[in-house]
C-alpha cells in the first residue's frame, strides 16, 4: 500500500497509508480464491461475510461490498486501519500458507474511504419505534457498536462520556497519523444523524449512578474500557518528566498538544525519549515522540523481537522511522537530576527462561548486566486497568478475579440485570473489533431480553 515517505512523515502527523487505489483494490480482491470454507471468516471477531464483500471488490461494485461489510460492523473505515488483521481474517487466509495473504483489512478501510469520498454514505432508516430506552456509558468502540445496533432496532440511545469528546480511545489513545479523528468524527455523526443522543462531561459513577440510570432506562451498557494506566512501581518514577502512556497520548490526541500553540495544552518535550513497553501503545508513544521533537527515541522491552506484542505494521513504520529497540532489557530505576527531572535508567539485561502463565518465555534478569540509559523523557507503557469509579458506587455488581466486570459470556449481561458490558473493561486492554465484537454480542442479547419485557414509565434525564 502506498505509503507517505519515511524522512517526510516524521515532521507530520498526517497518516501514513495512503490507502489503495481502484487499481490496487481491484488486483488485491483479485487474488482471493473465493474458498468454500473461508477461514477468514471464523478468524473475524464480527464475522463480517469476508468473499462476498472481496469478490464485489473485484467486481468494481464498491457500494455492494461497504454495505455487506455494514451488515456486521458499522465502522469499517475504523476497523480497516486499526485492526490487527493479521493475527485475525488474514491469519485463516489460505494464500498465506505460501505467499501473502488477502490484504482483507486494506480492502476494507479502501472500500468504506471510496463510499464516504464519493458521498455516497447513507444515513440508516430507522422505521420500527421499541419505544424503550438504553443508556450507553462511555462512547468508545463497544459502546458505538452498542448504540448504532440498538438504534437500528428501534431504541432511544443515549450515550455517556466522560470526556469533551465522544470516541474513547479511538480520539484520546490512538493518535492522527494511524487513525485522523476526522475520520472518527465522521463515524459518530452519522450515529447522531440515526438519532442517537451523546452527553459529554458525564462521569457515570459520579454525576449519575447506574441505579440512577436504571430508573430512567430499560438497559445500561457499560463500555468505559481500561483507563487506569499501570506503572512500574520503581524508585524515582515520580520524577518530572515521567508519564503514563496515557497522559501522554491523551495530552497528545485529546487535547491537541502536537499543535500547541493553536491549542492550548503544551506538548512534552524530550530530547532523548525512552519507552517502555512493547505493545500498539508504545509504538504509538514512540512514534509520536519522534513526530514532536525528539532526536533519538529507544523502546525498551524486556522480551526478544519475537515476543513484541505489537502489529508488525506498527513495529516496521517504527523501525522505518528511525525509532531504536533496546530488547531483552527492563528498568530498575529512574536516576533525576539535582531538581527532580528524569536524567536516565538504570536497566538490567535479560534473558528468556522457561514459559509463564502466558505462554511466553519468562525474561530472566542476567546479574552484573546493568547499564544506565540516558533519557529527559520517559513513557511508561506496560497497560491499564480498571477504573473504580463505577464499581464504587454499583456494589452489587460482581468483578472477576482481576478486578474485571463479571460477565456471562454469550450474552455479556452482568450480575446486575437489565446491566451489560463489554470491551476492555471486561477482557482487559484487547483490540478495538474485539470490543466491537463484544458490544454486538450485548446488544443483540438486550434486545432479545427488551423485547419480552413490559414497558416502563419513565422521566427523561
Amino acid at each position: 500500500m502506498p505509503e507517505q515517505d519515511r524522512v517526510v512523515r516524521t515532521s507530520n502527523f498526517q497518516e501514513v497509508p495512503y490507502g489503495f487505489t481502484s487499481e490496487l483494490a481491484l488486483l488485491e480482491a483479485g487474488r482471493c480464491l473465493q474458498c468454500k470454507k473461508p477461514g477468514c471468516v471464523d478468524g473475524c471477531p464480527v464475522n463480517i461475510d469476508i468473499p462476498a464483500f472481496v469478490e464485489m471488490v473485484a467486481q468494481e461494485k464498491f457500494d455492494a461490498a461497504v454495505k455487506k461489510i455494514k451488515e456486521a460492523n458499522l465502522f469499517p473505515s475504523i476497523c480497516g486501519r486499526v485492526c490487527p488483521q493479521e493475527s485475525q481474517c488474514e491469519a485463516h487466509c489460505i494464500l498465506g500458507k505460501k505467499d501473502e495473504p488477502v490484504a482483507i483489512g486494506r480492502l476494507e478501510r479502501f472500500v468504506a474511504d471510496w463510499e464516504r469520498k464519493t458521498d455516497m454514505v447513507k444515513i440508516p432508516e430507522i422505521k420500527i419505534n421499541a419505544g424503550k430506552r438504553i443508556a450507553v456509558v462511555g462512547s468508545g468502540p463497544a459502546g458505538l457498536t452498542v448504540a448504532a445496533d440498538m438504534r437500528q432496532l428501534g431504541y432511544e440511545v443515549t450515550i455517556y462520556e466522560a470526556l469533551h469528546e465522544p470516541g474513547g480511545v479511538l480520539i484520546y489513545g490512538i493518535p492522527e497519523f494511524r487513525l485522523p479523528k476526522s475520520v472518527v468524527k465522521f463515524e459518530i455523526d452519522l450515529l447522531k444523524k440515526m438519532g442517537v443522543r451523546v452527553e459529554l462531561n458525564h462521569i457515570i459513577g459520579n454525576i449519575l449512578t447506574i441505579d440512577e440510570l436504571l430508573e430512567h432506562f430499560d438497559a445500561v451498557f457499560i463500555g468505559v474500557g481500561a483507563g487506569a494506566p499501570w506503572f512500574l512501581g520503581l524508585e524515582g518514577e515520580s520524577l518530572g518528566n515521567v508519564f503514563s502512556a496515557n497522559e501522554y497520548l491523551t495530552r497528545m490526541n485529546l487535547m491537541k498538544a502536537y499543535r500547541f500553540p493553536e491549542y492550548d495544552t503544551p506538548k512534552p518535550k524530550g530530547n532523548k525519549v525512552a519507552v517502555i513497553g512493547g505493545g500498539n501503545v508504545a509504538m504509538d508513544c514512540a512514534r509520536t515522540a519522534i513526530r514532536t521533537g525528539a532526536t533519538e527515541v529507544t523502546i525498551i522491552y524486556r522480551r526478544s523481537r519475537q515476543e513484541l506484542p505489537a502489529r508488525a505494521e506498527e513495529v516496521h513504520h517504527a523501525g522505518d522511522e528511525g525509532i531504536k529497540f533496546r530488547l531483552l532489557t527492563s528498568p530498575i530505576r529512574f536516576l533525576g537530576t539535582d531538581n527532580k527531572m528524569v536524567k536516565g535508567m538504570e536497566c538490567i539485561k535479560m534473558q528468556l527462561g522457561e514459559p509463564d502463565a502466558s505462554g511466553r518465555r519468562r525474561p530472566v534478569p542476567i546479574e552484573g548486566s546493568n547499564f544506565v540509559q540516558e533519557c529527559d523523557m520517559a513513557i511508561v507503557a506496560i497497560g491499564n486497568g480498571p477504573n473504580p469509579i463505577i464499581f464504587q458506587s454499583t456494589p452489587d455488581m460482581k468483578l472477576d478475579t482481576r478486578g474485571y466486570i463479571q460477565v456471562t459470556p454469550d450474552t455479556m449481561e452482568t450480575t446486575k440485570e437489565f446491566v451489560y458490558a463489554g470491551g476492555d473493561i471486561v477482557t482487559g486492554s484487547a483490540t478495538v473489533i474485539l470490543a466491537m465484537g463484544a458490544g454486538r454480542i450485548a446488544a443483540k442479547a438486550m434486545h432479545a431480553k427488551l423485547s419480552k419485557a413490559p414497558l416502563k414509565k419513565r422521566n427523561n434525564i
